[in-house]
């Protein structure tokens, strides 16, 4: 962890040379992403820390990582030596980055960070917190980059066009629906920061983003017109002459601050949770703060995005049952690594028509390294998988109809009790939740708890949410919806996917995760009850019967799972033979 020290000491050297005496490292990028082009992994840079979450602080005579509980294990192991301390945000006696900041340093200091990368919502928090200690804010300068030497390019990847028969709708539709909400709303102009609330409206994709099928850039609407900031050498003349029919002018990703310091009247309309201060800064006119009208439209999919989500399943099923065939069959005759476990898999989904890429890096984790939710395997690190016990694959495609995101826990061979009771408990949860038909008007933390009283009626809990949404070729994690003990006010519509993912996480033992992607469908109307809504399931892999304790499951649950496997059964049967379609009959027969 040298490299990490000498970083530190160098942004110190030049944190004193601007008076600065403390500087914020988030994890994002200037569009707010959860994941980011390597460019924009400052926060990694500086800390050593791999994860997708977290924001670095450093003083002059201290440094901090604050990440939350998906990551603790990683974190402590990647932080050791580095002189960067972890502070596990949620848990009882951890100060916040806000009463770290107000504790550690004095009245009137000067606090900086990039202002491209920091939300105008988070740097309005983080004042609000520190208003009684007066505070000063550098928001100018990029203090990392000149300590990182040989920093990555910013991406420049080719932007392809996502066909109208995937997307369900054309790009000229999307762009009158958005003008017609923001006239409603009272808004001249429109600025757009999200990347794949971009790539959605234009139709429009490409490989900025390692796993995630974006193109970095801004939109500005107006009411006649769209505005696409990009760098123009990402966009060839086919594509070029495409947007141009929908009315879209192409800027220079670098000049959306001076375009909108040019809007002299009017209201501006932004989402201040996306926004960078950066670009905030460069607004004169009165502005509108709200959720992006294109993030409420992208995560209602149409009935064409559904259906081709249905065609996914089946590729991506196929090649599920092609992967567990293989682990099952050849860890009885050698050992195999997480990371060939998880290649294997990967070459089995390139061979589906549509593959684009992978939907995020695989958690391939064996026994105790599952008990990190959020586990990535190094050569240097990584588990050899044996002949018992359990093996965790957490993975997902990027297809040209649509994106996967699977979790299935296998016994490798003999498990013990415990871990088919464990097994058995999450399965439950999934199935609970699944299965429940729900009053329209509810929302994922209503619901969230169905999937834990099976692990909380045995003293068990997981810390992370039961469920995400999923984006349509785009983000894995798709907001605004979700399924969650954090309260959500966002109501589960027909047409919204998300995912389905209780666990158990056992430090030093195992862990455990089951995940199908389900979408909200209506349900029947009831005289005294109004309209309920329920979950079809789209995910189509069979679920271990070896790990299983069928004494635990009740009439319903075994009946689920019979009703599910044979549906399994039924779409990917026709698309498997010889020892695959073997291991999928045995696979999906009832208990």
């Amino acid at each position: 962890m040298m490299d990490v020290k000498e970083r530190i000491e160098q942004l110190r050297a030049l944190m004193r040379e601007k008076g600065i005496e403390a500087y914020i490292v988030p994890s994002s990028d200037p569009h707010q992403s959860e994941y980011v082009a390597e460019h924009y992994t400052a926060r990694t840079f500086i800390t050593g820390f791999t994860g997708s979450a977290g924001t670095a602080v450093i003083t002059l005579k201290d440094a901090g990582l604050w990440t939350d509980g998906r990551y603790f294990i990683q974190a402590e192991n990647q932080l050791k030596g580095s002189g960067v301390t972890l502070y596990r945000m949620g848990e009882a006696g951890v100060p916040t980055i806000e009463a770290f900041l107000k504790d550690s340093l004095n009245k009137g200091a000067k606090v900086a960070f990039d202002g491209k990368v920091i939300s105008v919502d988070y740097f309005r928090g983080l004042q609000k917190a520190l208003e009684s200690k007066e505070f000063s804010y550098d928001v100018s300068e990029d203090l990392i980059d000149k300590v990182w030497k040989d920093r990555p390019e910013k991406p420049c990847t080719e932007v392809i066009i996502h066909e109208v028969k995937y997307a369900g709708q054309s790009r000229e539709e999307k762009l009158a629906e958005v003008i017609k909400e923001m006239k409603a709303v009272g808004a001249n102009h429109y600025v757009i920061s999200g990347l794949d609330d971009i790539a959605w409206l234009l139709n429009i994709r490409g490989r900025d983003v390692k796993c995630n099928p974006l193109t970095i850039s801004y939109v500005v609407i107006s009411n006649e017109k769209c505005y696409l900031f990009i760098d123009e050498k990402k966009v060839n003349a086919q594509v070029r002459a495409e947007l141009e029919k929908a009315n879209i002018e192409i800027k220079p990703y670098d000049s959306i601050a001076d375009f909108l310091g040019t809007i002299n009247e009017g209201t501006i309309l932004l989402d201040p949770a996306k926004t960078n201060t950066w670009i905030h800064s460069a607004i004169k006119v009165k502005t509108i703060e709200a959720m992006d009208i294109t993030t409420r439209f992208k995560a209602v999919k149409n009935d064409i995005q559904v259906q081709n989500v249905r065609n996914v399943m089946v590729r991506d099923g196929v090649a599920m049952v092609k992967f567990i065939n293989w682990i099952k069959k050849t860890i009885k005759t050698r050992n195999i690594t997480e990371i060939e476990a998880s290649d294997k898999l990967e070459g089995f989904r390139r061979e589906g028509e549509n593959f684009y890429d992978l939907s995020f890096g695989s958690i391939s984790a064996y026994k105790e390294n599952a008990a990190m939710p959020h586990y990535s395997a190094s050569q240097e690190t990584q588990a050899t998988i044996k002949p018992e016990s359990l093996y965790l694959i957490d993975s997902g495609a990027q297809y040209l109809d649509g994106t996967t995101d699977i979790t299935r826990t296998l016994a490798m061979g003999p498990i013990t009790e415990e871990e088919k009771t464990d097994f058995t408990l999450v399965l439950r949860g999934m199935i609970d939740l699944a299965m429940q038909r729900f009053l329209y008007g509810a929302t994922g933390s209503s619901l969230d708890i169905l999937a834990r009283i099976p692990l909380w009626n045995a003293g068990m809990d997981f810390k992370h949410g039961t469920g995400h949404g999923i984006g349509f070729f785009l983000n894995v994690h798709e907001g605004p919806h979700r399924v969650s003990m954090v309260p959500n006010t966002i109501k589960l519509e027909k047409g919204m996917i998300t995912s389905d993912e209780p666990g158990v996480y056992k430090a030093g033992k195992h862990g455990i995760r089951i995940e199908n992607l389900v979408v909200v469908q209506k349900d029947v109307n009831t005289e005294f009850g109004g309209q309920f809504m329920k979950f079809e399931t789209l995910t189509l892999c069979p679920i271990d019967l070896d790990a299983i304790d069928a004494s635990l499951l009740t009439a319903e649950e075994k009946a689920w799972l019979n009703n599910y496997h044979k549906t399994v059964f039924e779409k990917l049967s026709p698309f498997v033979q010889g020892e695959d379609l073997e291991y999928l009959k045995a696979a999906t027969r009832a208990i």
